[in-house]
């Protein structure tokens, strides 16, 4: 079996890594570079980096964070953020990343992840999807929409960008089949529900949603204990999870939440 991933994700407004409560209210976290060196030498099997505001602000992302924060670990490095072209890929991977994440700029032209997957490989395109429930009253069913039952209740899950700003009345289960058909070779769902609040991955999605595509999972938002990053990897059958709270200030490390993994059966690299 192949191992999981315990992945840090350092989300960037002017320069600076950030954390709120459903993608609002964000506060300083620290210094990016420092932030990446500091998790590359405890034990992160890969270090995600998106430019939150970017695609909002219709600008670039910034390259010299990019460059920094590549020069200071030996990991993968996966970079998103504000990317709208095959020029925009290909100056942040240039600029040191592994591989670059698309929300916004795949959901308004869906061909950019087909033209990038074949210009640079599937391998270094993950689909990075925001997602946030819509409750569906009653037994009542919602065309072209994947309802599911929850613990809170009925609801499909909305597809949203620039940042969580706008939704877009898209099927999220619909749209992941479309972009791995379309080329990408990868997915992180984040979920302005969970968000900040760690309380838990949404492990209904999840499980879903892995169940249905043949790439890797990365979940993300909501991480608050080991358990719940268990919970995502296991009930949840990601193949990787993503935090950032829970690092950044401290609660836990990476390597503690290695150490619980393993000694709950699952395989990762310590």
């Amino acid at each position: 079996m192949l191992a999981k991933r315990v992945i840090p994700c350092l989300d960037m407004m002017n320069g600076r890594v950030v954390k709120g409560i459903g993608f609002k209210n964000l506060r300083d976290a620290g210094d990016p570079v420092e932030l990446a060196s500091h998790y590359y030498k405890h034990g992160a099997d890969e270090i995600v980096f998106l430019d939150v505001t970017a695609s909002y602000e219709n600008r670039d992302i910034l390259i010299d964070v990019v460059e920094r924060t590549a020069d200071s670990i030996f990991i993968p490095f996966t970079v998103g953020g504000g990317i709208r072209s095959t020029e925009d890929i290909r100056r942040i991977l240039c600029s040191g990343a592994d591989k670059i994440t698309i929300n916004t700029g795949a959901v308004k032209d869906p061909d950019l992840i087909q033209k990038s997957a074949r210009v640079f490989g599937s391998q270094c395109i993950v689909s990075s999807i925001d997602i946030k429930r819509v409750y569906v009253r009653g037994k009542s069913e919602v065309s072209d929409k994947t309802v599911l039952d929850t613990p809170q209740g009925r609801c499909w899950w909305d597809v949203y960008i620039y940042g969580g700003r706008t939704q877009t009345n898209i099927d999220a289960l619909n749209w992941a089949e479309r972009v791995v058909q379309l080329g990408a070779g990868e997915i992180v769902v984040s979920s302005l529900d969970f968000d900040g609040t760690k309380q838990g991955y949404d492990l209904v999605f999840l499980r879903e949603l892995s169940e249905r595509v043949p790439v890797p999972i990365i979940a993300s938002s909501g991480a608050g204990t080991p358990e719940h990053i268990l919970k995502a990897l296991t009930i949840g059958k990601a193949d990787a999870a993503l935090a950032a709270s829970i690092f950044h200030y401290g609660t836990y490390t990476v390597m503690e939440i290695k150490e619980y993994l393993a000694r709950n059966g699952v395989p990762v690299r310590l």
